[in-house]
C-alpha cells in the first residue's frame, strides 16, 4: 500500500510538470499570435485551454482522493495540499494566455498592438515564456536557485507593465480607446502571468521547506537583491 501510495505522490509531481508544459506551450504561441496577428495560431491556444482545464480538473480529483484514503502527514500532506494550490494558478496561467489569444482574435485582421508599443509588448511576451520555461524546471526539480531567474523576469515585467500605462497616459499618446483598452488589457494579462508563476515559486519552495516564512523571505531575499 506504501509503494502505491507513494506513486500516487509521484504521479502528482508528473501530472503538475505536464500541465506546466501545455502552459508554456499556450504563452508561447498566444504571445506569438498576439504579435504577428496570426489568428490561426490564436485559435490553436484557444481550442487547447480545454486541454489544461481537463488535466487541472483530474489532478485536482487525485489530490482529493490521496487525502481522502491515504491521510498523508508532513512533507506527503505538504505535496498533496501545495498541488492543489499550484494546480489553481497553472490553469489561470492558461486562463492568461487564452485571453491574449482572445484579444488577437477579436481584433484580426487588424494589429492587436497598437503603435509605438510593439517593442515593449515583444519583451513581455518574451519574459513570459522564459517564465513558463523556467517554473516548468522548478517544478521538475524544485531547484531553488531557479526562483532568482522567475523573480527578475517578473520584476522586468513589472517595469514594462508601468512602461504601458505611462506611455497610454502620456500626452503624447494618440491612439483611439479601442487601442488604449487593448494596450492596458494585454499588458495586465502579461503582467499578471509573471505573478502567478511567482506565486508557484513560494508554494514550492514552502513544499521543500515545511516553512511558510522561509519562502515568502527567500523571494524576497531576491527582490532586495540580498
Amino acid at each position: 500500500m506504501r509503494e502505491v501510495f507513494h506513486q500516487s505522490l509521484e504521479d502528482v509531481q508528473s501530472r503538475l510538470v505536464e500541465i506546466a508544459e501545455l502552459v508554456t506551450v499556450a504563452i508561447d504561441k498566444a504571445t506569438r499570435a498576439f504579435e504577428s496577428s496570426d489568428v490561426a495560431l490564436a485559435e490553436e491556444v484557444i481550442e487547447a485551454d480545454d486541454i489544461i482545464d481537463e488535466k487541472a480538473i483530474a489532478l485536482d480529483e487525485l489530490a482529493i482522493e490521496i487525502l481522502a484514503r491515504q491521510q498523508p502527514v508532513a512533507r506527503d500532506l505538504r505535496i498533496v495540499v501545495s498541488a492543489l494550490r499550484i494546480s489553481a494558478s497553472l490553469e489561470r496561467m492558461g486562463d492568461i494566455a487564452e485571453h491574449i489569444a482572445q484579444l488577437t482574435r477579436m481584433r484580426f485582421p487588424e494589429r492587436a498592438i497598437p503603435k509605438g508599443l510593439k517593442s515593449t509588448f515583444t519583451k513581455m511576451g518574451q519574459l513570459d515564456v522564459e517564465i513558463a520555461h523556467t517554473l516548468t524546471e522548478l517544478l521538475r526539480t524544485e531547484d531553488h536557485a531557479l526562483a532568482d531567474k522567475i523573480r527578475n523576469a517578473d520584476d522586468g515585467l513589472d517595469e514594462l507593465h508601468a512602461s504601458v500605462f505611462e506611455k497610454v497616459l502620456s500626452d503624447s499618446w494618440k491612439g483611439e480607446a479601442s487601442a488604449t483598452v487593448d494596450a492596458t488589457l494585454a499588458s495586465r494579462y502579461l503582467e499578471r502571468f509573471g505573478d502567478h508563476a511567482v506565486s508557484v515559486t513560494k508554494k514550492v519552495i514552502y513544499l521543500s521547506t515545511g516553512d511558510w516564512t522561509t519562502a515568502t523571505d527567500a523571494i524576497d531575499i531576491v527582490v532586495s537583491g540580498g
